[in-house]
C-alpha cells in the first residue's frame, strides 16, 4: 500500500481551489520535518507522515468548529543533530531552511492568506529553534499572523518565552505548568500520566511515535521487527547524553530507537492523534478570536 504524504494538502488541489480558499478567509496548516532513521522498524519520513496525520485531524478539527484550513505540503528536509550520526539521516543548514520558509510565505502572502499555522513533526532542538527563527523571518517580511504551534514544554526547552506572538499555545498552558515526562520528550504525545515521573524515557521510535505510525501508516511498520525489539529502559541521565548528538547518540542507542517499540498499540496512537489535533484546534480557534 502507498502512502499519500500529499493527502488533503494544497497539492492535491486546482489553483482556482486555493485560489478561492484564500478569498474565503482560510488558514494555513504546515508541518516541518526531516528524513531520519528511526530505528530497524519505522520508516525514514515517520517525522513526515505522522505531522501529516495529525495536519489532517487538526483539519477536521477546525472545519467543525466553523475555520476553514488548508494542509500545505510538508517540508521533509531539516536539521538532524541527534541522529546525525547514522545513515540516511540527513541535514540542512539552518539559514537554508529559514529563507526557503521565508520566500514560501511571501508566495503565500502573494496568494492572499493572511494566517499560517507551523507544526513540528521532529525534536530535535536546533530544528525547532529554526522553524521559530523562520516564522519571525516571514512575519518580518510579510506582516501575515505566521505562529508556531507547541506546548509550553517545548516552548521552554527552546528557551522561547511563553509569552511570544510568535507562538501559539494550548489555553491554559502557563498555569498547568510543566510535566516531567513533557521536559523529557520529544513529542507532547508521549505517553504518561502527567503526574507520576516515568521511569524511562520514551522519545524517538518508541512507544508513542510506534503507536501513531501503526494508527496511520501501518503498511511502512516492520511490525515483525517491532515485535522483537527490547525496551532500551534509558532514563533522564542517557537522554541528556543522547541530545548531544552524533556519535554520542549512536552510542547511546546503537539500533537508533529510544523507547519501548514492542507496547506501541494502534488504538493508543490514534487517541494520541485525536487528542493533539483537538488541543491545536483550540489553540488556533482561540489565537484567531484575539487576532480577527
Amino acid at each position: 500500500m502507498t502512502i499519500d504524504i500529499f493527502a488533503d494538502t494544497i497539492a492535491e488541489m486546482t489553483w482556482y481551489e486555493v485560489d478561492q480558499a484564500a478569498k474565503d478567509g482560510a488558514v494555513l496548516l504546515w508541518a516541518f520535518g526531516v528524513i531520519e532513521q528511526h530505528g530497524p522498524h519505522l520508516p525514514t519520513g515517520t517525522d513526515v507522515y505522522i505531522p501529516q496525520a495529525r495536519l489532517r485531524e487538526v483539519k477536521r478539527e477546525l472545519a467543525a468548529r466553523g475555520v476553514q484550513a488548508l494542509i500545505v505540503p510538508p517540508y521533509y528536509w531539516g536539521v538532524n543533530v541527534v541522529s546525525g550520526a547514522f545513515p540516511a539521516s540527513y541535514r540542512v543548514r539552518p539559514e537554508l531552511i529559514r529563507e526557503l520558509m521565508a520566500d514560501v510565505f511571501v508566495s503565500q502572502s502573494g496568494d492572499g492568506f493572511r494566517r499560517v499555522f507551523c507544526f513540528s513533526g521532529h525534536g530535535d532542538a536546533l530544528h525547532n529553534r529554526t522553524i521559530h527563527e523562520g516564522v519571525k523571518l516571514g512575519v518580518e517580511r510579510t506582516g501575515m499572523d505566521i505562529s508556531f504551534v507547541i506546548d509550553a514544554a517545548l516552548a521552554s526547552r527552546l528557551g522561547i518565552a511563553l509569552d511570544d506572538p510568535h507562538i501559539t499555545l494550548p489555553a491554559g498552558a502557563q498555569a498547568e505548568g510543566l510535566k516531567f515526562f513533557q521536559i523529557n520528550a520529544s513529542s507532547p504525545s508521549s505517553p504518561g500520566d502527567g503526574e507520576t515521573p516515568p521511569r524511562y524515557v520514551d522519545v524517538h521510535a518508541g512507544r508513542w511515535e510506534s503507536s501513531m505510525m501503526l494508527a496511520s501508516c501501518a503498511s511502512l511498520v516492520r511490525d515483525d521487527v517491532r515485535r522483537t525489539l527490547k525496551s532500551t529502559d534509558l532514563g533522564p541521565d542517557d537522554l541528556a547524553v543522547w541530545r548531544r548528538g552524533y556519535e554520542d547518540a549512536r552510542k547511546t542507542t546503537p539500533l537508533g530507537y529510544f523507547g519501548d517499540p514492542a507496547s506501541a498499540d494502534a488504538a493508543e496512537g490514534q487517541r494520541s492523534l485525536q487528542s493533539a489535533a483537538a488541543t491545536a484546534a483550540d489553540a488556533i480557534v482561540n489565537r484567531l478570536k484575539q487576532k480577527p
